[in-house]
């Protein structure tokens, strides 16, 4: 039973605390009212466990810190002009600090928490967190010119500018919206209950399974929708004014993995170095983020780092996790996307891909991806991605370039993103939950570059000798096939058995400023025909590499495989052009149903790849190539 007195009590005494708390972390009175009142609807929706707490504000403080700090505009108190010029500085210098620090300082001086309590508060050990609050105190009195003891005048300050300008929504009001959210989640839950009934029964007669899928080729992405309001409505009484305004999901600190998650997926001495809600520097905590977030309209957003120590069998690990909330399962399910072509087609230079598998059981949507960055520092990323409702999370694991990437760190990564969307999924909104036991199936690549159904940058393996980064043409019309070796005759621009050949396209890679030879280079064409005469032009190449007769040329079979409508071959050829000089040339020829590429590689010294690297750049050429659309009639 619900104590609608006590809640009130509760909501007349607290809120001008976390209002001013909230704005001394943020500097933006609008969002932190906002942050407030919606964290207090919240709480009303859980008011049942809630009241039970000793201290419920310890729970309604962080989700309102959080609203706040994901809603605010940055320095916003500027454009205050009734801020005092004290206030105006000691914002200013708050807002130098790092989000750890503003939280450890807020927490002290207008939480009047324990050191224990502040330090489990922020994600930290109680002796990293007086560290941080004792470089906060330091630096902000340095920046204001006072004695550590007088900045709690300059906090008292702060909250004498806000508590009396601010009007509150009646908490009658605050009630009934948290009644009408929970009567919104309750038939949420309802349809979600009917439509996993009708699922389930059409998963019976579905023997393929619902497969995860993350493809920027479909690029028709839905809306992600209006932005959270952070209006001060005048009427602060109008029964409308919280009603019409849904309130924003949590993300609490405990929703992230913990150290002892990371020890249960990797036998190795973790520890927790951080835990913030991004808002500090350039916001890049992964390897080819592009954005602060991946949704940014989103709101809410935590990030946690982890770190684990050499040893014999092992270099240095460290781990990140990103998760993120959305307004609307349809928002996160753009949000899924996003991230999905942040690490698929990653841009950063001297990126590779080595593969992509799907964790199957892992929440409604995931992903795996596993990257090699050849740029310094060297190392390898196993990075998931998943969405349940209308949360998404990213797990990063990073080490060397000699850890294993193999089978077994798939299997850990997988059950890693598995304990995340365990602990998310029981949130409100949340979706489906993790696999004890997530097995990772093969993925075909995520689309990347300018022509998904091509070779990519990311695709391209490091060559010998080499640190520049490749760099690909714009694909063009295939009028000559640069591809082709000496002994065949293929064209992509043109008929073949009396059809034209559609959708035909080449384009080349090199690496400039490399100081390599003018021919080296790697070239791919593609095109598309019916399924016989793809299979025929396949043959006929194999054919010509098989009935080749020049006298200066020597050509070695390095690999073929033919299964149902796939197959690829590939051959090393050796054309002795003068007594002193021998000239290589790679070319590899791979069919997927209507779809044709051929590759083909003139390597240098330096600038070489080996047979391994050739054979499964063509691997990729053949996972890709099913993007290519199918032949035109006529």
């Amino acid at each position: 039973m619900r104590d609608p007195d006590k809640f009130d009590a509760f909501y007349k005494d607290a809120r001008e605390r976390l209002l001013v708390q909230t704005f001394a972390l943020t500097g933006d009175l609008a969002a932190s009212r906002s942050a407030v009142r919606d964290a207090f609807v919240v709480a009303w929706h859980r008011w049942r466990k809630l009241s039970v707490l000793d201290d419920p504000e310890s729970v309604v403080r962080p989700n309102a810190w959080r609203l706040a700090q994901r809603r605010h505009t940055a320095r916003v108190w500027h454009r205050d002009k009734d801020i005092s010029p004290d206030v105006k500085a000691t914002l200013d210098a708050l807002g130098k600090l790092s989000a750890t620090e503003r939280r450890t300082l807020v927490l002290t001086q207008l939480a009047a928490v324990s050191m224990p309590q502040m330090a489990r508060e922020v994600g930290l050990t109680r002796e990293a967190a007086e560290r941080d609050l004792q470089h906060a105190a330091t630096q902000l009195s340095l920046a204001l010119d006072i004695q550590v003891p007088a900045l709690r005048s300059r906090f008292d300050d702060i909250a004498g500018s806000v508590t009396d300008t601010v009007r509150w929504p009646r908490a009658t009001i605050v009630r009934r919206a948290g009644a009408a959210r929970r009567r919104t989640h309750t038939a949420v839950g309802v349809t979600a209950a009917v439509a996993a009934l009708v699922v389930t029964g059409s998963l019976v007669s579905n023997a393929t399974g619902v497969r995860p899928t993350l493809d920027r080729a479909v690029s028709a992405a839905p809306g992600i929708g209006a932005a959270p309001s952070t209006s001060d409505p005048s009427d602060a009484g109008s029964p409308g004014s919280l009603e019409s305004e849904p309130p924003a999901p949590t993300l609490p600190e405990t929703s992230l993995l913990s150290v002892s998650d990371l020890g249960a997926r990797y036998d190795l001495d973790w520890t927790l170095t951080d835990t913030t809600g991004n808002d500090d520097g350039t916001g890049m905590v992964l390897p080819c983020q592009r954005e602060r977030y991946a949704d940014p309209r989103g709101e809410a957003a935590l990030v946690r780092v982890f770190d684990a120590p050499r040893t014999k069998k092992t270099s240095a690990l460290s781990s990140t996790q990103m998760a993120e909330a959305s307004g609307t399962e349809k928002r996160a399910k753009q949000t899924y996307r996003t991230l999905g072509s942040w690490f698929g087609d990653c841009l950063q230079e001297r990126i590779q891909l080595l593969s992509t598998t799907a964790p199957q059981g892992v929440g409604d949507q995931a992903i795996q991806v596993v990257l090699r960055s050849w740029a310094k520092p060297q190392g390898t990323y196993v990075l998931g991605v998943a969405r349940t409702g209308i949360y998404t999370t990213t797990t990063l694991v990073a080490g060397g370039v000699d850890d294993e990437a193999g089978p077994s760190a798939r299997r850990a990564g997988a059950r890693l993103l598995s304990s995340a969307v365990d602990k998310l999924c029981q949130l409100p909104e949340g979706g489906a939950c993790g696999s004890a036991d997530a097995v990772v199936e093969p993925r075909p690549p995520l689309a990347a570059g300018p022509a998904p159904a091509m070779l990519s940058e990311i695709d391209l393996p490091r060559v010998s000798d080499v640190t520049r980064p490749w760099i690909g043409t714009e694909p063009r019309s295939a009028l000559t096939n640069d591809a082709a070796s000496s002994c065949d005759t293929t064209e992509f621009n043109g008929k073949f058995q009396g059809k034209p050949i559609s959708n035909n396209a080449t384009r080349t890679f090199v690496i400039p400023r490399a100081k390599l030879p003018t021919e080296f280079g790697l070239t791919q064409s593609v095109g598309s025909l019916p399924g016989k005469r793809a299979a025929a032009l396949v043959e006929r190449v194999r054919s010509q590499l098989s009935d080749c007769d020049a006298l200066n040329t020597n050509i070695t079979r390095l690999a073929r495989t033919d299964s149902g409508a796939t197959s690829l071959t590939a051959w090393r050829l050796r054309v002795e052009v003068s007594d002193e000089r021998t000239l290589t040339f790679l070319m590899a020829i791979v069919r997927d149903g209507k779809a044709v590429s051929q590759i083909g590689f003139l390597p240098s010294t330096p600038g070489d790849l080996s047979t391994p690297q050739f054979v499964g750049l063509a691997n990729r050429a053949l996972l890709r190539l099913p993007r290519l659309p199918a032949p035109k009639k006529g």
